[in-house]
């Protein structure tokens, strides 16, 4: 028998779309790409054919437009900021993929979207300049959301986490960061040869959870040196964002293909940054649309 989900579960708006995101299942597409700036959306929807878009639909930050780039049906959402964001997001586009919103069931036939999040990243390492599109190939989860769902452990590296807790000297009463791995067929799928690839940190804040000191010390005062120098089996930590990880692991739990790319658009290890970045992005964007 088919899993039922109640109102209180699964919350369902009156005019039959997702409760966060308004978004109605006959409007997501099986190509999905998230960003987490709203306004991002429309300039990834700039690139699509012209009269092929669906809807357009926001609120709060969640703004979705479905249309198609070059023939391929593609659905473009914004997160926000962060992986409590992104737990939103996931779960209401599985459950608009995956459970019939009028019957409130799971259905037999289940869709498995494929997942790419465009952002933008600092550089933890010299040898990676600004401007360097970076794709995740596994993501470290300083969030904990993981935690939360059933067999966390056994979609997670379990080695790694534990050497760079170890290492690191990690907090004690912060979340035990989880590491989780992208899709390997989307990854070479978008990064081809001419991306960099990498381990990426998915923080769960901006500034002292990145090593960033203003007016509090930091628990770790030199957390972000012995990141940057931590080795596992030949990986190394690349950069620094704030959504991949949560994307990644409930992808793995929900059958989906997810992987996260970003624009390097500061240099944590030489304190450079550029904040001009939009052309750039701009490129990236493009090239993720022809290769999804």
């Amino acid at each position: 028998m088919s899993k039922f989900f109640p109102a209180s579960q699964l919350i369902i708006n009156d005019d039959g779309s997702a409760f966060h995101l308004h978004l109605k299942p006959e409007f997501l597409a099986d190509k999905v790409i998230l960003v987490g700036d709203q306004d991002r959306v429309n300039m990834v929807a700039s690139f699509f054919d012209e009269g092929s878009i669906e809807c357009n639909v926001q609120s709060r930050e969640f703004h979705t437009i479905t249309g198609k780039f070059q023939g391929k049906r593609i659905s473009c959402i914004s997160t926000g900021i962060g992986t409590d964001n992104c737990d939103i997001v996931m779960n209401e586009i599985d459950a608009l993929a995956n459970i019939d919103f009028e019957t409130r069931t799971e259905k037999e036939t289940k869709r498995s979207l494929d997942i790419v999040r465009i952002g933008t990243c600092g550089g933890m390492q010299e040898d990676i300049p600004l401007g360097t599109f970076l794709v995740s190939q596994k993501s470290i989860g300083f969030d904990g959301v993981l935690a939360f769902y059933h067999d966390r452990d056994k979609i997670a590296d379990l080695g790694f986490e534990k050497a760079f807790v170890d290492f690191v000297g990690y907090p004690k009463k912060a979340a035990v960061p989880y590491v989780v791995a992208a899709n390997p067929e989307l990854v070479d799928r978008i990064a081809k040869d001419d991306m960099m690839r990498g381990c990426t940190i998915a923080s769960n804040g901006f500034y002292g959870p990145q090593g960033r000191v203003l007016r509090v010390d930091l628990a770790v005062p030199d957390i972000n040196e012995k990141i940057t120098a931590f080795r596992y089996e030949g990986q190394r930590i690349t950069n620094y964002e704030m959504e991949g990880s949560c994307i990644a692991g409930l992808a793995l739990h929900m059958g989906h293909r997810a992987m996260t790319v970003c624009c390097v658009i500061a240099q944590r290890k030489i304190e450079a940054a550029n904040t001009d970045y939009k052309p750039r992005i701009k490129e990236l964007v493009k090239t993720v649309l022809e290769r999804i």
